[in-house]
């Protein structure tokens, strides 16, 4: 079964994001997902600008089943926490990599965590189309303050997401769009824009999605 816009759309005012994105994973394989890239080649150049040691905490938020994690380990990665909010994603994920004592699972909410929130010294913060479903005010704030309470010193911050031309809605759901002077206002001035460009990915089903990508380093 392939995904699409349409068979994710939401019907209630009141929604269930963990159920929409385990049923999302459940009944879709991992290369069938709109978001599916075999390799993550653009957020793999800019892990390579910062220079990273092996052992460098790497945060990779929204994991879901990302290949990223393969390529992480491929290139001599260690110390690698995939966080999801569904639990059915990072269970795909696991069956995929197989026991690997470099990577830690972490299934929790990036606007209520439990778990996240106790972490410190991360390296880098890697984030691949999820800060673009959050459209209130106080989710946005919710995830900049984790994003910075647990990020070390001279740490890094990768965020991908839809351009400011890119689509209005991922798997049926809205999205805010964003241009890199939107992601600066939100990190803030202590952080410095280490390279940033436009990458138009084709989806698995041809469609053209245009992101935004940046490299940020706290400099405070």
């Amino acid at each position: 079964m392939a995904i699409n816009e349409s068979d994710c759309e939401i019907i209630e005012t009141t929604f269930d994001f963990k159920n929409h994105w385990n049923e999302a994973y459940l009944n879709n394989k991992t290369e069938k997902l709109g978001w599916f890239e075999e390799k993550s080649e653009q957020t793999l150049t800019l892990i390579k600008e910062a220079r990273l040691s092996e052992d460098a905490l790497i945060l990779n938020v929204g994991a879901g089943s990302s290949t990223l994690i393969d390529n992480l380990l491929a290139d001599g990665f260690s110390n690698i926490i995939a966080n999801d909010l569904s639990e059915e994603a990072l269970e795909s994920l696991k069956n995929r990599i197989g026991k690997n004592d470099k990577v830690k699972f972490i299934v929790d909410d990036l606007l209520n965590p439990s778990k996240l929130n106790k972490l410190e010294n991360i390296d880098l913060w890697n984030d691949r189309a999820v800060l673009h479903f959050f459209l209130k005010e106080e989710e946005i704030k919710a995830y900049f303050n984790l994003l910075k309470k647990v990020l070390k010193a001279n740490g890094f911050v990768i965020i991908s997401v839809f351009a400011k031309n890119g689509a209005e809605k991922c798997c049926g759901l809205p999205v805010k769009r964003y241009d890199l002077e939107m992601l600066g206002n939100e990190l803030g001035t202590d952080f410095k824009l280490k390279n940033s460009f436009n990458y138009t990915f084709v989806n698995p089903f041809g469609a053209e999605r245009p992101y935004i990508y940046a490299l940020f380093q706290r400099i405070n």
